[in-house]
């Protein structure tokens, strides 16, 4: 840890004013309850998450949540890391930049070995600011935006696809399997959406494709009835969307009540079934979703849905399978580490190749995939299927 960068006493209280005027734990973090204390030789092992436990996305916090308790509870029953045993230390950023910060700094002040979390980018990117300055190995399990990556910070490691793989997988559906010539892009202007949104616009040019519309909307919004006039006008081949599932579904209901021409699809951010619910089961038919690995669709994640099911009493939700090996993934990386030594984990993490039930990971120099886990998804007969 870099002594300039440490927490002192003022950040530990104005990171807890934080998190009480956004919404946080006013009370500090909160043990996971899948975790144990406690182990053979009386020591555990700290590890922080952070993602939204309230506010809009708190359904996605949850998932996840409950994925790493799973984990956890696996891992202490077979003994643990090196013989100790894992506690998580859950702490809310509320998806919310200021809010994220604080409850970074709230996880150092707590003594977190690692961390592994992080569902929406604009949270995880100042988050990973922190957790830098403190050298705290971190796995980001959803998040992905590309400007996490372009950050550059070595104890940071993303096991989602980046950005750049998203928009690329969104202009070969359009573009290439799918002829579209006029392409329209709407996001919400928050960090992921933007980001995801002026990637895929790059990558739609290069493609020889135009992009006929490029718009933001309020990340409330309900009634997109000028911007769906504004689209209708421009006759799109494919419009992607870019931003949440809540303000999507309205989209879609809105985009195909009003006959805006061509096909109409989503980025992982609104992967969730409530847009289909919330657009409306005949509306959402046809509806592609560019989508990091899900467990439904993954033959070697039975055994973890029947676990989770039986577990939680629901189904895993769209992230859990990636933060259930970001768990585990962490989990090795101590393991191999030898240790709770900061920089022999983060040595280790780089050095990760291990097959997980999303895919074999092992990273590239900057943290990322070095290979992309982005499929394509479509709603067919309400419900999400593999497109074909």
């Amino acid at each position: 840890m870099k002594k300039q960068t440490s927490i002192g006493i003022a950040t530990v209280i104005l990171g807890m004013l934080a998190l009480t005027a956004c919404g946080g734990n006013p009370d500090g973090a909160k043990s996971a309850s899948g975790s144990a204390e406690g182990s053979a030789s009386g020591k555990e092992i700290k590890i922080g998450m952070m993602f939204a436990l309230s506010g809009n996305e708190a359904k996605m916090g949850q998932d996840m949540k409950q994925a790493a308790e799973l984990a956890a509870e696996e891992i202490n029953a077979a003994g643990g890391i090196n013989g100790s045993k894992i506690k998580l230390v859950a702490q809310d950023d509320a998806c919310d930049p200021q809010t994220a910060t604080a409850a970074a700094n709230k996880l150092v002040s707590e003594g977190v070995t690692a961390v592994v979390g992080g569902y929406c980018s604009g949270a995880a990117i100042p988050a990973t600011g922190v957790f830098h300055q403190n050298g705290i190995p971190t796995v980001i399990t959803a998040a992905n935006s590309q400007k996490i990556a372009d950050q550059k910070f070595p104890e940071i490691f993303m096991i989602n696809g980046t950005g750049v793989h998203q928009a690329q997988m969104a202009t070969e559906y359009m573009v290439n399997k799918n002829q579209a010539k006029k392409i329209a892009i709407i996001h919400d202007n928050s960090a992921f959406a933007k980001d995801l949104g002026e990637v895929t616009k790059k990558q739609v040019e290069s493609a020889g494709g135009k992009v006929v519309v490029f718009d933001a909307v309020n990340p409330d919004e309900t009634d997109f009835s000028s911007l769906v006039s504004k689209l209708k006008q421009a006759q799109p081949d494919a419009t992607y969307w870019t931003a949440y599932y809540k303000g999507g579904g309205l989209f879609i209901k809105q985009f195909k009540q009003q006959g805006v021409s061509g096909i109409i699809g989503v980025g992982d951010g609104a992967n969730d079934k409530m847009l289909i619910d919330i657009a409306g089961k005949e509306a959402a038919e046809g509806t592609f979703i560019t989508n990091s690995p899900t467990a439904e669709f993954l033959p070697e994640a039975k055994k973890f849905i029947d676990d989770y099911k039986a577990k939680f009493s629901q189904e895993p939700g769209p992230y859990s399978a990636l933060q259930y090996d970001g768990i585990k993934l962490m989990a090795d990386a101590i393991k191999r580490a030898g240790s709770t030594d900061k920089k022999a984990i983060t040595e280790a993490l780089a050095k990760t190749d291990l097959k997980t039930l999303t895919g074999q990971v092992s990273f590239t120099p900057q943290g990322t995939l070095m290979k992309s886990n982005f499929v394509v998804l479509q709603v067919k007969e309400g419900t999400f299927a593999p497109s074909k």
